[in-house]
């Protein structure tokens, strides 16, 4: 290869120390996150709401209603069929058989040892229980009361005012007998103090006693001069 093919000083060599170009690379794998579309947006950009073009929903064969065919029954109204109340007469009840009491030898006290002491869990397999037929017993119409509406005591009714009628009053009118009328003499003197001035009162007290000292001392029959004891090393009397 002649010397005129390169331009300039510069001649393909060796390089000195690791370039990254000579590596590979993991490419464009590593990029910014794309601000379209819906998925894999980018967090730090605001986001338009995406809506999905769905299927056709199948049509629905079944009717809501029951169609013009439908026949409502005569004398029907909106609150039930018109006409008075109609009663079936039926017949007699029948008396319950009476209630037959165990009596004190369908107990069995010595077979409850496993009821009185503790003792492991048991377990029975019975057949699935599908529940229980009982007839449910609703009351009839003849069973509620319904509140009277009349009288001032109507539940959720407004009602009227309502007044008795007593006998005559015999105070203040000509049937009234002013004999028994109190006298002067059965009202009590009021005392002036209570709707005037009231000046200060004083009460008048025995005289207290002067304080005395009640204890007893003894006397000079009480001490025994005779029975002096001298002890050793001693002083009587006062001297220098």
């Amino acid at each position: 290869m002649g010397s005129d093919i390169w331009v300039g000083p510069w001649r393909p060599h060796r390089p000195r120390g690791p370039i990254s170009a000579h590596f590979t690379g993991p490419g464009p794998k590593y990029k910014l996150p794309p601000n379209t579309g819906y998925l894999l947006h980018d967090p730090s950009r605001p986001r338009a709401p995406a809506f999905t073009f769905g299927a056709r929903l199948p049509t629905q064969r079944t009717t809501c209603g029951p169609g013009p065919g439908h026949l409502v029954p005569a004398r029907t109204t909106v609150r039930g069929r018109d006409g008075a109340p109609a009663y079936s007469i039926l017949g007699r009840l029948r008396h319950s058989a009476p209630f037959l009491t165990p009596g004190p030898g369908s107990y069995f006290p010595e077979r409850a040892g496993n009821a009185t002491y503790p003792s492991a869990p048991r377990h029975s397999i019975a057949p699935r229980n599908w529940g229980i037929n009982a007839e449910h017993q609703t009351p009839g119409p003849g069973s509620y009361t319904v509140p009277s509406l009349l009288g001032p005591r109507v539940v959720g009714k407004v009602s009227a005012p309502t007044y008795s009628i007593y006998g005559r009053g015999t105070v203040g009118s000509c049937f009234e007998d002013l004999s028994k009328t109190p006298g002067p003499c059965a009202y009590h003197e009021v005392n002036p103090g209570v709707y005037k001035s009231r000046a200060p009162q004083f009460t008048m007290l025995p005289r207290t006693a002067v304080p005395q000292d009640n204890t007893l001392k003894p006397g000079p029959a009480a001490y025994n001069v005779d029975q002096v004891v001298w002890i050793p090393g001693s002083r009587v009397g006062g001297g220098g």
